[in-house]
């Protein structure tokens, strides 16, 4: 049996749903999007990834086809009907259909598309591996903070790493680590410091992210919000991601440098146990 997905109002066989082929989304990445997970058969910490979805249409002047809490009606309803126990929910929001040209059209209907993909975020392989990640320029524009579509940089990048026989990317710019292809970054440093750079237009403002440093503050981990380099993560005691999918993972190896003992370590292990637990017992 096909999934369900949600396509401008309707639940469609995936067979059958369809878009324009002149929505903005197709032709010029004009559109926005958020990756909802689902634990046991529950959307997690939806709220806020709604809130984030509204302030990225506002950012870049799109209207919402529909209120929030009617957004949220239709997620629940797409949930249900494809009864997905663990994996993610993805949603789309674009400009709409109009014909081509670089001005915003004046009449066009924003498009909304939902779609459920069921996954093992739980027991990966990842969680018990750690994962290595690659070293690359971070091309990218400079309104990270967007969640937009625009994705084509950060899939070459977690290609190139890849193609290294890297699993990931962390993205660098001036010197600095940015963040992953599509996580944020972290080193725990060897005087016990967590790292992660700061909020602002270079980075995603990631919904787990938020999640982890209150339970960094929580549990009186000392935590520095600033840009770090290359070298300060090959000599940290560790380093991992964060991301709605993932939660955390574990950083074992950057650029071929192991970090720490090489195998996912207590403070990332401690945080993702906590992290689960918690939104779990909501």
């Amino acid at each position: 049996m096909s999934r369900i997905v949600y396509v401008n109002g309707e639940f469609l066989s995936e067979e059958n749903a369809k878009i324009s082929v002149f929505d903005r989304g197709f032709l010029f990445a004009d559109g926005i999007y958020e990756v909802t997970t689902i634990l046991e058969g529950r959307l997690i910490e939806n709220a806020p990834h709604l809130a984030r979805l509204a302030r990225s249409a506002k950012e870049l002047n799109i209207e919402l086809p529909l209120p929030i809490e009617k957004i949220e009606e239709a997620m629940r309803l797409l949930l249900e009907k494809n009864n997905v126990q663990e994996g993610a929910l993805y949603l789309q929001v674009t400009r709409g259909p109009a014909d081509r040209d670089f001005a915003f059209p004046k009449e066009a209907k924003p498009s909304l598309v939902m779609f459920t993909q069921k996954k093992n975020l739980i027991n990966n392989k990842s969680v018990v591996n750690g994962i290595s990640v690659r070293s690359v320029p971070d091309i990218r524009w400079a309104r990270r903070d967007i969640k937009t579509t625009q994705l084509l940089a950060a899939s070459l990048a977690k290609q190139s790493a890849l193609d290294a026989g890297a699993d990931d990317a962390w993205l660098v710019e001036d010197g600095f680590v940015t963040e992953g292809s599509s996580n944020n970054a972290y080193i725990f440093t060897k005087e016990g410091v967590l790292v992660t750079r700061q909020l602002g237009n270079e980075i995603l403002h990631g919904i787990t992210r938020s999640a982890i440093l209150k339970l960094v503050k929580q549990g009186n981990i000392k935590l520095e919000e600033r840009p770090f380099t290359l070298q300060e993560a090959h000599s940290a005691q560790e380093a991992f991601v964060s991301s709605a999918t993932t939660f955390i993972w574990s950083v074992v190896k950057i650029d071929g440098n192991i970090i720490g003992s090489g195998e996912p370590g207590p403070v990332a292990k401690k945080l993702r146990r906590i992290y689960i637990d918690e939104v779990l017992a909501r």
